[in-house]
C-alpha cells in the first residue's frame, strides 16, 4: 500500500470524512485570489492581507513538500434552542477547542500517527496553516460555493484541518458534487449586512461573524448592528439559506459540554456573568474572543436585546447605562434613548 493511502485509509478510521493530499506547489495561486478579492470589495484589504501568512508557503517552511487535507462533518449535533440563531454552529461545536469531542481526538490521533510513519509536519489547529478552502478544493474533496464555503456531500456542516508534510506525495479525489442552481441568489438576499454582496464577493469587515467576534469594536456607533438580527456569536444565515445545504443538518448525536454551556449563554445570564468565571468556563470554547473580553460579550447581547425587545430586558438595559466598562454603558445608554426606557 501506498503511504499515501495509508494515511487516507487512517484518515477514515480515525472518522474523518474525507482526506486528500496536494503537493506544495499546488496551491499556487492562493495569493492571487485574495488580490483578485481586494480588488473587487477593496474596503477588505486589510483583512485579507492578514491572510498572507497562509501564502508563499515554501519560503515559510523550505523542507515542505506537500499537504494532507482532512474533511470533518459536524452537522448531526443537537442544537440546544436557546442557541439556534443566536450562535452560529460551527462556534457551537468547535472541536478544535473541546479536549473532550470526537473531532478534538482524532485530530491528536491523526497528528501522533503521521509522526510515527517518520513525517515531518506543521499544522495549527485553530487557525490552520495553509488556505484550507483552497486545499480541499485543490485535493478534489469538495467545492466552493457562491457563499464562500466549502461544501461536500454534507453541505457546508464542515471543518477542515491541514497538515504541512515533508513529503513528496499526491492523492487528488473527485467530486460530484451539483453546482449551485441556476439563478440562486439566495445566500446573498439573506446576508443581514450584505457583506456577501454577490457570489464568491464579500466584505469581511462588514459580515456578522466579523462583527461579533474580531471586529466590532465600536458597535454603540456602528449602524450595522441593528441588521444583526438575533445572532450574538457569528452568523449561519447565508448558510441556513443555501438549497445545498436542505436537509443536511441531522440533530442526533450530542457534543460534550453543550447542554451545560448553553444554559450559561441566555442573553439574562451574559449579562450578569463574572470575569472569572467567563475565563474558565466560556472563553475557552469560544477563543476568537480573549480572556479580558467579556465586555464584547456583553455589547453583543445588548445589541441583541435592542433588535428582540422584551420587557424582561429592561432591568438589564437600564443596569448596563451605569457599567464600568464604558462600550458596554455607551451601547446601553443608546439604546434606552432609542427605545424610550425611563426608570422603574
Amino acid at each position: 500500500m501506498s503511504m499515501e493511502k495509508l494515511i487516507q485509509n487512517k484518515a477514515y478510521e480515525f472518522g474523518y470524512e474525507k482526506c486528500g493530499i496536494v503537493r506544495i506547489q499546488d496551491l499556487d495561486g492562493y495569493d492571487e485570489r485574495l488580490l483578485e478579492r481586494i480588488d473587487k470589495v477593496p474596503a477588505s484589504k486589510m483583512f485579507y492581507q492578514n491572510q498572507s501568512r497562509l501564502t508563499h508557503l515554501p519560503e515559510q517552511y523550505p523542507w515542505a513538500k506537500s499537504v494532507i487535507v482532512t474533511v470533518s462533518h459536524y452537522g448531526h449535533y443537537q442544537i440546544p434552542g436557546q442557541l439556534k440563531g443566536r450562535i452560529a454552529k460551527h462556534y457551537i461545536f468547535d472541536g478544535r477547542v473541546n479536549g473532550e469531542s470526537k473531532e478534538f481526538k482524532k485530530s491528536v490521533a491523526m497528528e501522533q500517527f503521521l509522526q510515527d510513519l517518520g513525517l515531518k509536519t506543521a499544522s495549527n489547529r485553530n487557525f490552520g496553516i495553509v488556505g484550507l478552502r483552497w486545499a480541499a478544493m485543490k485535493a478534489g474533496l469538495g467545492i466552493i460555493r457562491r457563499n464562500n464555503f466549502f461544501y461536500t456531500e454534507s453541505g457546508s456542516w464542515v471543518e477542515l484541518e491541514a497538515w504541512i508534510t515533508d513529503r513528496d506525495m499526491e492523492l487528488v479525489e473527485s467530486t460530484n458534487l451539483p453546482a449551485c442552481p441556476e439563478g440562486c441568489t439566495n445566500c446573498i438576499k439573506a446576508c443581514p449586512t450584505g457583506s456577501l454582496s454577490s457570489p464568491y464577493t464579500m466584505n469581511p469587515v462588514s459580515c456578522v461573524s466579523f462583527l461579533t467576534t474580531f471586529g466590532g469594536r465600536d458597535l454603540a456607533k456602528d449602524p450595522l448592528g441593528k441588521s444583526f438580527g438575533s445572532w450574538i456569536y457569528g452568523c449561519d444565515a447565508c448558510q441556513d439559506a443555501c438549497p445545498m445545504n436542505s436537509g443536511k443538518w441531522t440533530e442526533k448525536d450530542e457534543f460534550p459540554g453543550v447542554s451545560e454551556t448553553s444554559l450559561c449563554l441566555t442573553p439574562e445570564n451574559m449579562m450578569e456573568m463574572e470575569e472569572e468565571f467567563y475565563q474558565h468556563n466560556i472563553q475557552p470554547k469560544f477563543f476568537y474572543l480573549s480572556p479580558a473580553e467579556l465586555w464584547k460579550w456583553k455589547v453583543n447581547v445588548l445589541n441583541f436585546m435592542r433588535n428582540n425587545y422584551q420587557e424582561n430586558y429592561k432591568q438589564y438595559i437600564m443596569e448596563a447605562c451605569n457599567h464600568e466598562n464604558e462600550k458596554i454603558r455607551d451601547l446601553a445608554r443608546m439604546i434606552r434613548q432609542e427605545l424610550s426606557l425611563t426608570d422603574y
